[in-house]
């Protein structure tokens, strides 16, 4: 390998990110120092961090962390309440009411904008259905879509109301789905008539319907018409989504939360056993996306961020709230990335202003392969970073999308954490040169190192990725299952987080993350059991 890095800050790319304001701001002289403080001083530096953020509080909290019931079981923000839904969009709405909030774009070229004040809008008429068929706080709400706007939407109106949101991604089979509504027990299920793949249409509501019908708790099915096909709704109990945003009804009012109390139910595979359900707080995931947004990848407000992704992996809720927590735009692209041709996702990039594009290194491969069909025609316009995770690069992948998409002078920012993360561990930054397939470092407050077999943080040599101390966006634990939540991440060292991904620090200080060594499988970075 050689000894000069692939790509490197210009001077003002560094002073000019919002990282390098932030630790201006807080006297920090470098990177590794801001991170070594929060490390030594992490109320200091939660504290500092939900204040730059501008998150929004109903009731002000008296501490930043609690760790009394144990390191694995940390509150955050005690006796504070707020409700995600808020910072994310109501202050934008008050703020800046045109500023561009989603963006959709699907398969044949229809394209739907949502300002802050139109979001805000659909979002209102939205909850307001969801109570009337009885959805309130606690209420648990699967969302089976496509990568639409009314997914973001629907995540967001359960998030006001107080309900949780159980995404769950838009491949899975009946069988899969019925799993983990019945471990929710959720009473209500968001999806959709069909979706549309490489101009063919995939029926999801039957397969919904099948998965409902095993659900005796599951009161009633709202169903989008996404693909605009004719399918049978059974009246007593499935609801037209049209008509549930449509009718004339009163707001309801915004729930209060404790940082604690659940917002999201993210599913992650193991290959035994039942799924494990990562509980997530409107404190924590929202807040950790947008500091990740923020501090590692330089999203700024009006910015335009799009992933390559579903909304039942983590990428997906943290595409939404990373997005629209710092008063920037998320972008969706509902359908194939490589049809009608391969250089289809460039194009979205390009028509919708993208700044920042997150894609898979297994979408890279599979594009790689087309050869010169699948490289944009001419630099994307705008575009400030390419991100990627979920798995190891390769370096012939990492280099073709570095020079033939990027044209050698967009930076590609790995980033690695995972669904019971809340957000990343790991990740690139505009202080620090990279590699192929390296990381800057731990994320700022994320106490990371690599041990050895002997519980050492060691460089140089492959070893256990590991987090010595609580960080905002952690899992408040495995729904209904402390024990396996505990014996998973903690029970190899005392009070230490093993993340379950083989990683190394190099003689530079540039980290890798070199694949997984617990019990899943991958396929294009979701981890998911061998049946599903």
């Amino acid at each position: 390998m050689s000894d000069e890095p692939a790509w490197s800050p210009t001077d003002e790319q560094a002073r000019g990110s919002r990282l390098w304001g932030f630790m201006q701001s807080h006297g920090c002289a470098s990177y590794p120092d801001l991170c070594q403080r929060a490390a030594r001083e992490p109320r200091w530096f939660w504290d500092v961090l939900v204040k730059e953020l501008g998150v929004v509080w109903s009731t002000p909290y008296r501490e930043v962390m609690d760790t009394s019931a144990g390191i694995p079981f940390t509150q955050w923000f005690p006796g504070g309440r707020l409700n995600a839904y808020d910072s994310a969009v109501v202050r934008f709405r008050h703020t800046d009411p045109d500023r561009l909030a989603l963006i959709g774009e699907t398969e044949s070229g229809a394209t739907r904008r949502l300002t802050y004040a139109e979001l805000e809008d659909v979002v209102e008429r939205a909850a307001a259905g969801l109570r009337a068929i009885g959805v309130a706080r606690g209420v648990a709400v699967g969302l089976y879509l496509p990568l639409v706007i009314e997914n973001a939407v629907a995540l967001l109106a359960c998030t006001k109301l107080g309900a949780v949101a159980v995404p769950l991604f838009s491949g899975f089979g009946a069988e899969a789905i019925r799993q983990r509504l019945a471990d929710a027990d959720a009473r209500v299920l968001i999806t959709a008539d069909a979706a549309v793949r490489r101009g063919r249409t995939v029926p999801m509501l039957p397969v919904a319907a099948q998965a409902a019908d095993g659900l005796p708790q599951l009161e009633r099915l709202v169903v989008v018409n996404c693909a605009q096909v004719d399918a049978p709704l059974r009246r007593d109990r499935d609801i037209p989504w049209e008509d549930m945003v449509g009718a004339d009804r009163d707001r309801v009012p915004t729930e209060p939360m404790a940082s604690d109390e659940p917002l999201m139910l993210l599913y992650t595979s193991g290959t035994t056993g039942r799924p494990k359900g990562t509980v997530h707080g409107h404190a924590g995931l929202p807040i950790k996306s947008a500091q990740d947004w923020a501090l590692g990848m330089d999203v700024r407000p009006g910015e335009r961020v799009m992933w390559i992704t579903d909304m039942g992996w983590v990428m997906g809720p943290l595409l939404v709230f990373g997005s629209l927590m710092i008063g920037g735009t998320a972008v969706f692209y509902d359908g194939a990335p490589d049809h009608p041709n391969p250089a289809r996702i460039w194009d979205v990039a390009e028509r919708q202003g993208v700044t920042h594009l997150g894609i898979s290194p297994t979408l890279t491969r599979v594009l790689m392969a087309s050869g010169e069909r699948a490289a944009p025609s001419q630099p994307i316009p705008g575009l400030r970073v390419l991100a990627s995770t979920g798995e190891p690069w390769t370096p012939e992948a990492w280099t073709w999308l570095f020079e033939v998409v990027g044209r050698g002078r967009v930076p590609i920012m790995n980033y690695s954490g995972g669904t019971e993360c809340g957000g990343g561990l790991v990740s690139g930054n505009f202080l620090t040169p990279s590699r192929p397939g390296s990381f800057a470092g731990p994320i700022p407050g994320i106490d990371a190192a690599v041990f050895n077999e002997q519980g050492q943080a060691v460089t140089g040599e492959v070893g256990e990725l590991v987090v010595r101390q609580p960080y905002l966006g952690m899992t408040l634990g495995f729904w209904k299952d402390r024990a396996r939540y505990l014996d998973t991440y903690w029970s190899r060292w005392p009070d230490v987080w093993v993340h379950g991904d083989w990683a190394m620090v190099d003689a530079g200080g540039l980290w890798y993350i070199l694949g997984r060594s617990d019990d899943t499988i991958k396929v294009a970075g979701k981890r998911v059991g061998p049946a599903e």
